[in-house]
């Protein structure tokens, strides 16, 4: 039996979610779709098995279109995170130069990843398209002295040529990726994270501190809380709420069961692997912790008398 996924993306071809896509292995049936949206539509539908989508840019933080979709549009669950560091550069037709760009193409969260840049072009206008590599086909369409912002693998793929490389605000500058199917929960690792969304049953001085303090009384890291507007009036928020540990772990499972009795609703958004460069690490670091915790445990129970 074939083991190829039907995987959908934010497309097309040459985006970094493409880039993202490339690190799932190579057993796969990659399918791009226009908008965020649409590849939310499609994972829902059953038209693909999981999706890519991003969720979060270390310049520009969440991405809204994503995160509002999986709240408000749709029932799925993050399945696995990737994080790639994102390489911008300016991009136009063979014979355009620098100082002939008239406007710049690109994913609104691009051109916010390079105002230092675009600062230092006077009199280049910008102009917003549906993804970074959406810009580069439409550059490398265009008659005009125009240039796109977009990857390394854009260029090639669309026959540019690069003005200017690295113009990205911060060296650092990384992009985490979500895959999100309809129903699966990964096993726990010994490094994982969940993520939830807390709906207050009012707005009442201390529902915050009524939140968080479920983490706190259970020793619960949390390594991200935004609020988000519910779209039922000014001033009605959610929190979006992710920390360290797996719906598995039986007290994450408890916070979660303490949150959902005392709150409208909890929406359960994932519980996933860590990843990054010291995701392999810390896993292991996490399981020899956990493994003398148990032996120690044990030493002590066989002293417990008949």
């Amino acid at each position: 039996m074939s083991t190829v996924r039907r995987v959908g993306f934010f497309g097309p071809v040459g985006t970094f979610t493409h880039e993202a896509v490339a690190t799932l292995g190579d057993d796969l049936d990659a399918i791009p779709f226009p908008t965020i949206a649409d590849v939310l539509d499609a994972v829902a539908n059953g038209d693909v098995e999981v999706g890519v989508v991003p969720i979060e840019n270390a310049i520009e933080g969440t991405v809204s279109a994503t995160i509002d979709g999986l709240l408000f549009d749709h029932d799925l669950f993050i399945e696995r995170e990737i994080v790639i560091p994102i390489r911008l550069h300016l991009m136009a037709r063979d014979g355009v130069a620098l100082d002939e760009v008239t406007e710049v193409w690109s994913y609104s969260h691009a051109l916010a990843q390079c105002r230092k840049f675009m600062s230092s072009l006077p009199g280049v206008q910008v102009a917003n398209v549906g993804s970074t590599a959406d810009a580069a086909r439409a550059v490398s369409q265009s008659d005009a002295p125009v240039a796109a912002l977009a990857s390394r693998a854009a260029a090639s793929t669309y026959g540019l040529h690069i003005l200017a490389e690295d113009v990205e605000d911060a060296d650092d500058n990384e992009t985490r990726f979500v895959v999100v199917g309809r129903s699966r929960v990964p096993r726990p690792t010994g490094h994982d994270r969940t993520s939830i969304v807390c709906f207050q049953d009012a707005d009442r001085p201390g529902s915050l501190y009524g939140i968080l303090g479920r983490f706190a009384a259970r020793d619960l890291n949390l390594t991200k809380l935004e609020s988000r507007p519910t779209k039922r009036g000014l001033g009605d928020y959610c929190f979006v709420i992710e920390f360290d540990g797996h719906v598995a772990d039986d007290v994450i499972a408890d916070c979660l069961a303490d949150l959902q009795a005392h709150l409208a609703r909890v929406k359960f958004l994932g519980s996933y692997p860590v990843t990054g460069e010291a995701a392999v690490t810390r896993r292991d670091e996490v399981g020899a912790a956990r493994a003398s915790a148990r032996a120690w445990i044990h030493e002590i129970r066989s002293k417990v008398s008949d």
